[in-house]
């Protein structure tokens, strides 16, 4: 069902993603099975811990199938999930999708305790609160990928085609308009 988004819901906080979605009018689906990819036309990977995202996906048998789903369909990857889709992953060197072409430094912004709320300027959005946890910093950015914001001289929310990636948590604020731009590349 094309008229379906799914959150991926194998761990990390997928209901507070699943609720945003559901403010913006979308029907959310979440996913912990491979036959489950059938019934979106999208995904959101949300943040929480990479290496658990990874080796979940793997014991579910999720890896390949969420793969080819890369490959035709849009994936929107917030935190732990731009490492997941990223192509290059460093700090330590990690397995991911390899779906945008991004290199990233997991846990870039520190520990938990530097984790920080800072106001960025997104393109085609306007002015959004940028909740950053154990965020990675995407280090390179492939000639496709279209860098909407930046903090700190990084990027921090970017596409490649039907792709985005997100390295701070838009689902813990009220303000869906970043999930509402993922949403319209399901219609394009």
């Amino acid at each position: 069902m094309a008229g379906s988004v799914g959150v991926l819901a194998l761990q990390g906080d997928y209901r507070a993603h699943a609720r945003a979605l559901e403010r913006c009018g979308a029907n959310v689906v979440e996913v912990n099975r491979a036959a489950q990819l059938d019934e979106i036309g999208g995904l959101v990977i949300p943040g929480g811990e990479s290496t658990t995202i990874v080796k979940l996906l793997h014991d579910e048998g999720m890896w390949e199938p969420l793969r080819e789903f890369g490959g035709r369909r849009p994936i929107f990857g917030t935190c732990a999930g731009v490492i997941v889709i990223a192509r290059d992953v460093t700090s330590p060197k990690q397995a991911s999708l390899g779906l945008m072409d991004l290199g990233v430094e997991r846990n870039a912004y520190g520990r938990q305790i530097d984790s920080h709320i800072a106001r960025i300027d997104a393109e085609g959005i306007g002015e959004v609160e940028a909740v950053f946890i154990r965020a990675p910093i995407i280090r390179r950015t492939g000639p496709g990928v279209r860098v909407l914001a930046t903090h700190r001289g990084d990027p921090v929310l970017v596409e490649e085609g039907r792709h985005m990636a997100a390295t701070f948590h838009p689902e813990l604020t009220g303000d869906t308009r970043v999930h509402e731009r993922f949403l319209a590349k399901l219609e394009a």
